[in-house]
């Protein structure tokens, strides 16, 4: 599997993780669930509008936004013992994002090597 397929699958798993989450396999204990879901769903969902740039953008967008949900996911899994299983999926989620997006950078580097562009 290429990098840009395993970032954009990790991605889309992100996605789904978050209302599995929040609507049942952690709900928040104040019950504000849908409002949980508001605030975690969009910014995962604002590198949509970089895709009429083409991946390559939007790859990089999702990267940035993956690092947040790194942090919160490691915070999460810290604080609240009953959030710890799918906060642990975001922080893999996460990780394998951003390898994949560093397995994509090297991949294009080692392209223009060989066509002998300047990277």
């Amino acid at each position: 599997m290429n990098g840009e397929r395993l970032a954009v699958t990790a991605w889309a798993a992100l996605i789904a993780l978050q209302p599995a989450w929040y609507l049942w396999l952690a709900v928040p204990a104040n019950g504000r669930a849908l409002l949980a879901l508001a605030l975690v769903l969009p910014p995962l969902l604002l590198p949509l509008l970089a895709l009429r740039r083409g991946l390559g953008r939007a790859l990089v967008w999702i990267g940035i936004v993956a690092l947040f949900y790194f942090c919160h996911g490691v915070v999460a899994a810290w604080v609240v013992p009953a959030a710890r299983i799918p906060a642990l999926i975001e922080v893999m989620l996460c990780t394998a994002l951003i390898l994949a997006l560093g397995l994509r950078t090297r991949a294009l580097k080692r392209a223009r090597a060989r066509a002998g562009q300047p990277s």
